[in-house]
């Protein structure tokens, strides 16, 4: 039976709804929990990809890092150029449709870490690619950064696939991502006449 690719963006946020530190860090980088490539699930995810999906502002810091952060994974950026010292396996197209292309024509069967900001995954999820949106709640409140929203629309639609917990006090959070949401009431369910139904 063939493998279907599923396209997953995973990332961390605070309680108090920030994805970066106000200095713009991702949100688990600051947990003391955090350890670079080991630490809130990253290992466990990764057993399943084989190639790793981000924009250009996630994807130009690594290029200064001392260790390449996505080993043995095809690498993606949505992007018109990359900078100089760029591995020459590195594809990059600055059309998400173009480069989802290019993703499906050379992919094996194994998923995509999409990676980055709302922006990025907003983008995938337009196109209707993303399959699933995994938060990692870190226990702090940063108090300012950057929200999921509205970056990331609030009108994508999320349906509950499973939730647990990780060494630190993180709480990892899985969605699925195939419809846009319904239309949010006007009053709280709790308020809505039994007999009218209003």
């Amino acid at each position: 039976m063939e493998t279907r690719m599923r396209i997953r963006a995973r990332l961390a946020i605070s309680v108090d709804g920030f994805v970066t530190t106000p200095t713009g860090w991702p949100a688990h980088t600051a947990d003391p929990a955090f350890v670079s490539g080991e630490s809130h699930g990253i290992r466990e995810f990764l057993v399943g990809c084989e190639a790793a999906l981000m924009g250009r502002t996630t994807f130009e810091p690594a290029l200064s890092n001392d260790r390449w952060p996505w080993p043995g994974l095809d690498v993606f950026v949505l992007g018109s150029q990359l900078p100089p010292g760029t591995p020459s396996d590195v594809v990059a197209d600055s059309d998400p449709a173009r480069l989802l292309e290019r993703i499906r024509a050379t992919n094996r069967g194994g998923d995509v870490h999409l990676i980055g900001g709302p922006r990025t995954i907003n983008a995938f999820r337009v196109l209707g690619a993303l399959d699933t949106l995994e938060l990692v709640v870190v226990p702090l409140l940063f108090g300012a950064g950057l929200r999921l929203t509205p970056a990331l629309s609030p009108d994508a639609g999320l349906t509950f696939e499973s939730t647990r917990p990780l060494p630190g006090g993180s709480v990892e959070i899985v969605y699925s991502c195939h419809a846009d949401r319904a239309t949010l009431p006007p009053r709280p369910a709790s308020q809505t006449s039994p007999m009218t139904g209003a």
